[in-house]
């Protein structure tokens, strides 16, 4: 276990320098930008690991993976971020332990989670999931609302008892006008943040980024990054 820790722990310092770096260049204080660790496929033990070197936010995209292995750390001070595609069967389960659902993309799942949160009696927050490889009113490849239909869910989540509206999440397209460019896809998405605070001023969460292209989300303005591969390393290939 020391081992690990040790791997742990000079692979979270290699992403502060370079999240530290990137605020550096950009002209932003370290303080604006919060690091989760995207620990999914990896055990409750690298979540105590990482809990006992400082990190307080984690995230999950599988509620099978994620469900026992937050009930495993429940002692620990952690914020628990739901970051996949979510379907509604899951919602339960899910509400259960997420603080916060970055991938909410739809009117059904809005309702869905609504429901739920009441039932546990929490709040969840929730980031509209943008998909920038889509047109108008279209879905993405990998989840997500077209631009156009922000102002609809942003509307449908505040009025929603259990749930509360915390801002946006992307994910770099890997098609259409922005694919292999990450910036601009991130700048695109702190346009829109700022026409969803217009409505919704306490929306203030961009969660864009992750260990290829963090720099390029806190140079566009992002207040949250979302590392996996660069602090647990690389996840093993199923099959």
């Amino acid at each position: 276990m020391t081992q690990r820790k040790d791997e742990l722990a000079g692979n979270l310092a290699k992403v502060e320098e370079r999240i530290t770096a990137a605020c550096v260049a950009a002209g932003r204080k370290r303080e604006e930008v919060t690091l989760i660790v995207v620990t999914k496929t990896y055990p409750a033990s690298d979540v105590r690991i990482l809990s006992d070197l400082g990190v307080r936010h984690v995230a999950e995209n599988k509620d099978q993976d994620a469900a026992p292995k937050a009930a495993e750390c429940s002692d620990l001070p952690l914020t628990w971020h739901f970051v996949g595609q979510l379907q509604t069967n899951k919602v339960r389960s899910v509400v259960g332990y997420a603080d916060l659902v970055q991938s909410v993309d739809r009117s059904k799942l809005v309702t869905a989670l609504s429901k739920e949160a009441v039932r546990a009696e929490r709040e969840v927050g929730c980031l509209i999931q943008v998909a920038l490889d889509a047109g108008e009113r279209e879905r993405g490849e990998r989840g997500g609302v077209a631009p156009g239909g922000i102002a609809e869910l942003a509307d449908l989540i505040a009025a929603a008892p259990g749930l509360r509206v915390d801002g946006l999440m992307t994910v770099a397209p890997l098609t259409g006008e922005y694919a292999g460019r990450e910036l601009a896809a991130f700048e695109r998405l702190m346009d829109l943040s700022t026409d969803l605070r217009r409505a919704h001023p306490a929306a203030n969460m961009v969660s864009a980024g992750m260990s290829a292209d963090l720099e390029h989300a806190v140079a566009a303005g992002a207040t949250h990054v979302r590392v996996g591969t660069a602090v647990l390393g690389v996840r093993p290939r199923l099959g």
